[in-house]
């Protein structure tokens, strides 16, 4: 394991960020990706600029909430993704929640997505309004309920199919 950064997503990593988007199935253990299944030339013109936008909260679809993409880069290779939400709607305060994230399926078990979130959690800090921060995993994947408990996470509850926590943001 190299050096671990996060980078917004951007016009000069293209290649790599559709590499990894391409990758990763429409849905991951609860992380969706709806860029699935398109090809380099509608990523490039489309995708990369709709990413920047949300962030900005411009042309979002109603109901949605500005979201910065950041991928996890260890040296040059992208070796996951996080997605912050800058604040919750109803559904996803019981829902999604402020931050989902992934890791490549052969990069896991190796402490990338603790050291990811960890980053994440530093960029929510001046991304997100509220006090604390909103996640949730499927009830079954317990690699990512530990990575929020070792990030500082408390349980708070389940739905059965949820474990649901919060983590307070820094001073």
């Amino acid at each position: 394991m190299g050096e671990l950064h996060l980078k917004e997503v951007n016009y000069e990593d293209a290649r790599e960020e559709y590499r990894f988007l391409s990758d990763m199935p429409a849905d991951e253990n609860g992380m969706t990706n709806e860029w699935f299944g398109l090809d380099w030339t509608e990523f490039q013109e489309k995708v990369i600029q709709a990413m920047l936008d949300s962030a900005k909260g411009i042309g979002l679809p109603d109901g949605y909430v500005p979201e910065t993409w950041l991928f996890l880069w260890d040296d040059c290779e992208i070796v996951g993704v996080f997605r912050i939400r800058h604040f919750l709607t109803d559904s996803l305060r019981n829902g999604s929640g402020h931050i989902g994230c992934t890791i490549r399926k052969d990069c896991r078990g190796k402490g990338l997505g603790t050291r990811g979130l960890e980053l994440a959690l530093k960029a929510a800090d001046k991304l997100v309004e509220e006090d604390e921060l909103y996640l949730r995993c499927q009830i079954d994947n317990a690699a990512s309920l530990r990575m929020m408990l070792k990030n500082g996470a408390s349980i708070h509850h389940s739905d059965g199919d949820h474990i649901f926590t919060r983590i307070p943001k820094k001073k």
